[in-house]
């Protein structure tokens, strides 16, 4: 397995693309009247300002500090890169504050400062204290960065944390302590050799220290050898942790070693460093993107072997973002005045204790449903696991309150898990669950419309990103020509004109014209249908030669669906086909149907579409919460609609006992819990609100979709074609390369069932 390969071009693009940069800022209240605006700013802004004046808490009660994190840098040591700068060093601070919006939602300032004086870093950053909630430092040299943590550390009264030291020391503790108990070791017994005396390799040692490891049964190395204490100034960092054990080098020190800790480069531990290890070694090989040794290589060598890498595509990743956002939201929502030694052992104690609960079907659904069972190749949770946030988060905030470093404490703790929930928006990560499962099993995507650059493109991405392997259909010179003109790496995918295709257009016009031969079809039309590429696409994937097709980028949907309903037909039990689209809020993800293809269906079409949606829904991972919308409230003004949407409700009611539906409702009302509560208390959907909302007729449906894209800003993804016996996805005409790729990715996850 190889890791995702991102192209110059590509990244250049994501980054410069309008508006360039990764983050924005957005008003969170209203600013449409000159009142507002006077509330906003001059004259109601001084009334806040006066309140803070009397009493510096109530900063937290009228402004953003309590969820602003500072992400700060002088871009000293960035990533792989090194000593950059601090201009340079700016768009990985920006994605550090994606990172944290994404996981734990929190807003983020980076700052870039432009010093790599010390005190002068120091002196900044305290002067940056009222701004923030919290601070996030990132990618300052060694051994700069111990002495600048430890005095701003002392000089703030906020949680405060230099992630490159604390966070790979915290998670990767995490799985440590789950390999001690899975090969019967005690931390205080074992002999652990660290490879590399850097930042992060002193931050991990010192806290395994904190976790019982002997020092005296530690050795490091560095490039230069064994680190030992009488070749060091009892002021250099990595003085604690010099030995005075006869050892030279790495050869020297692996003999018998049960852990081995890689914090260094790649390929400095070989498969006969492993075979000197102690039986059941436990080798945390860090280093990225390359490990200290092949993972691959280090299980050929030995199958007794723990390992843990700091790569997504082996087991066990070490990856800081399943510490860093969840250790300062549960800081900031106690209002830590700092990030203790006792909240970061907190965060490792949750998180060793989540890999041993069982996983949820979500978290299965994202990883293609491979088995996540505690154990060799499960030390560690999931980054996409939706717990994370309300494990860690709480066990952070309880380890402040009962340390004393929290100035807001929480008391009804069942309620702030419901807060975090809300906070980070879980539908955020729907599309990333859904690419992750893709990946674990990629399929053959056949492309109908390969002779254009956006879905070139996508082919281009999905092959890299290995969620599946295109087929191109289309005029070869052409696809050829785009490849050459674009500079993309698909001359070895398989590219195919059905023009050209005598001996398979045939065999598959064969097929069709047996199937509508009583429809009027004769077998001259059916071998020229065979010629259009969606006709071809749809024979292909019917006669297995894919798995997913495809196709409508350039033509109308009514057109491109027609081949598949001829070749490929509906699913087994079914005798319709819908689509739905999923709609991205800033609030939650919603599921719109029919907004595609019933232009005007029955009640029993109704119970159909719901049926399907609701299938559909949850292969999403979420539970639908369905609303059957219209102009009346549970027969509060009557029409042929608001009959249809009556009966549809009690079929469906009736066919599926357990589901959450109800109407016929508004959609306003469908969606407030407050107006549902007020004024129909008695609803299935008064608790919690809809999720999934059925349109009476494809006009409302196909209406409200491209609005609330338009205007209220929502990302559409779709359509999703349901009820097909065969993944057929139809592309919204004009869709973006990022809406290709992942209709790509819906329809390999859907033909993995």
């Amino acid at each position: 397995m190889s890791q995702i390969k991102i192209r110059k071009e590509d990244a250049l693009r994501y980054h410069s693309f309008s508006p360039p940069g990764k983050i924005e800022v957005t008003p969170t209240k209203p600013l449409t009247t000159q009142r507002d605006l006077a509330l906003a700013y001059s004259p109601g802004v001084a009334e806040p300002c006066l309140a803070i004046k009397d009493n510096p808490e109530d900063v937290y009660k009228y402004t953003a500090k309590g969820n602003l994190v500072g992400v700060i840098s002088n871009g000293t040591a960035v990533l792989g890169l090194g000593n950059i700068g601090p201009l340079a060093s700016k768009p990985v601070m920006e994605g550090k504050g994606v990172l944290f919006k994404k996981f734990a939602g929190i807003d983020c300032f980076d700052i870039e400062i432009d010093t790599e004086d010390p005190d002068e870093f120091i002196k900044i950053v305290k002067s940056l204290e009222p701004t923030f909630g919290g601070i996030n430092l990132e990618d300052i040299k060694a051994p700069e960065s111990f002495r600048i943590e430890q005095e701003l550390k002392s000089l703030c009264k906020i949680p405060l944390m230099h992630d490159d030291q604390h966070g790979t020391a915290i998670i990767s503790a995490a799985a440590l302590l789950n390999a001690l108990e899975l090969t019967d070791r005690k931390i205080e017994e074992v002999y652990m050799v660290v490879m590399g005396a850097g930042t992060a390799a002193i931050a991990c040692t010192s806290f395994y220290i904190s976790l019982g490891m002997n020092p005296e049964n530690i050795v490091m190395v560095d490039r230069d050898g064994v680190v030992k204490k009488e070749n060091l100034d009892p002021s250099d960092s990595k003085f604690p942790f010099g030995t005075s054990k006869k050892l030279t080098n790495l050869d020297d020190a692996i003999f018998g070693a049960d852990v081995f800790l890689g914090l260094s480069a790649a390929n400095v531990l070989t498969p006969e460093h492993l075979l000197k290890m102690a039986k059941n070694p436990i080798v945390f090989a860090l280093a990225n993107p390359n490990p200290e040794i092949d993972y691959e290589l280090a299980m050929a060598t030995r199958d007794d072997i723990v390992m843990a890498t700091g790569r997504s595509d082996y087991p066990n990743q070490v990856n800081n973002v399943l510490g860093f956002p969840y250790i300062f939201r549960g800081a900031l929502d106690v209002r830590a005045t700092a990030i203790n030694e006792e909240m970061k052992l907190a965060a490792t104690y949750a998180l060793a204790a989540l890999a041993k609960e069982p996983v949820p079907d979500t978290v299965y659904r994202a990883y293609s449903n491979k088995k996540l069972i505690f154990g060799t190749e499960y030390l560690i949770p999931k980054p996409l696991d939706p717990r994370l946030i309300v494990t860690i988060a709480p066990a952070v905030a309880k380890a402040a309150i009962s340390s004393g470093v929290a100035k807001f404490p929480i008391t009804d703790w069942e309620q702030y898990q419901a807060e975090l929930l809300h906070r980070v928006g879980m539908s955020q990560k729907l599309m990333t669950k859904v690419i992750t499962r893709a990946k674990e099993n990629p399929k053959h995507v056949i492309f109908a419309e390969a002779d254009n650059y956006k879905i070139l493109k996508a082919a281009q991405i999905i092959q890299d990103e290995k969620i599946g392997t295109p087929i191109l259909l289309g005029n070869k010179a052409r696809i050829n020509e785009l490849i050459e003109e674009h500079s993309m790496d698909l001359f070895s995918a398989v590219i195919i004109d059905p023009k050209e295709e005598n001996e398979a257009a045939e065999r598959y016009a064969e097929v069709l014209y047996q199937r509508r031969k009583r429809k009027g079809l004769t077998k001259y039309d059916a071998l020229k249908l065979m010629r259009d590429r969606n006709y071809f696409g749809a024979a292909m994937l019917n006669e297995n030669a894919g798995d997913v097709l495809i196709s409508g980028l350039t033509k109308d949907y009514a057109q491109t669906i027609k081949p598949a309903l001829l070749i490929i037909g509906v699913d087994e039990g079914a005798s319709r086909v819908a689509g739905m689209y999923i709609m991205n809020t800033k609030r939650e993800t919603y599921f719109f149907a029919d907004t595609t293809v019933n232009v005007d269906p029955t009640a029993d079409d109704l119970v159909e579409i719901i049926g399907l949606t609701a299938e559909k829904v949850r292969f999403f991972g979420e539970e639908p919460r369905i609303a059957l919308l219209s102009y009346s409230n549970f027969g509060s003004n009557k029409g042929s609609d608001s009959q249809k949407l009556q009966e549809a409700i009690q079929k469906s009611k009736a066919k599926w006992p357990n589901l959450i539906i109800d109407g016929e409702i508004q959609a306003n009302i469908a969606l407030n819990t407050s107006l549902l509560k007020e004024h129909y208390p008695f609803s299935e959907l008064a608790e919690k609100g809809a999720n999934t909302l059925i349109f009476p007729n494809l006009s409302s449906g196909n209406i409200a979709y491209k609005l609330l894209q338009e205007i209220g800003g929502a990302e559409a993804i779709g359509p999703v074609l349901m009820g097909m016996r065969k993944p057929v996805h139809i592309l919204q005409l004009g869709s973006s390369v990022r809406e290709i790729v992942n209709m790509v990715g819906i329809g390999v996850a859907d033909s993995q069932i």
